[in-house]
């Protein structure tokens, strides 16, 4: 995958795609920051990481741009979340969320909202890049506050 990100940008700069080059050079920039920060190697997981973290800032500029009435800000965002899009693995569809939450229940037997922290270290792993964290998260909470 980080293989298909540099050969992309290479073409991005040929073809002179300001706006995919843009995209690419910023999550470059973070995976940069990030393994100097924290001494990671530059791998696939890294790549993922830094997607998913721009594509949430992303996410959050646009609800602000809504409030402002600024949709040529939300429409720019959003077609730079499609361009970071390319660059996670598939999304788990909701049934598969559901289906890793059961095992996950099963394995922890949590008995109170106070369990949230194990169930997450279990989750995690199993869903990270591949589903929308928030969206896990809400699933989880939901089935604690159903426990009590």
């Amino acid at each position: 995958m980080l293989e298909k990100f540099n050969q992309d940008m290479i073409k991005a700069m040929k073809e002179k795609d300001q706006l995919r080059l843009t995209v690419l050079r910023m999550v470059k920039g973070a995976m940069q920051l990030e393994s100097i920060n924290n001494k990671k190697e530059m791998n696939d997981e890294l790549l993922i990481d830094c997607v998913s973290k721009q594509i949430k800032l992303r996410n959050d500029s646009i609800v602000e741009f809504s409030k402002a009435n600024r949709v040529d800000l939300v429409d720019k965002n959003k077609e730079e979340i499609n361009i970071l899009e390319e660059y996670l693995p598939e999304q788990l569809k909701e049934e598969e969320i559901d289906k890793i939450l059961d095992e996950v229940f099963d394995i922890v037997k949590p008995t109170s909202a106070k369990d949230m922290g194990a169930i997450m270290r279990e989750v995690n792993p199993k869903v990270k890049g591949k589903a929308d964290m928030r969206v896990v998260s809400d699933k989880i909470k939901e089935r604690l506050n159903s426990l009590t």
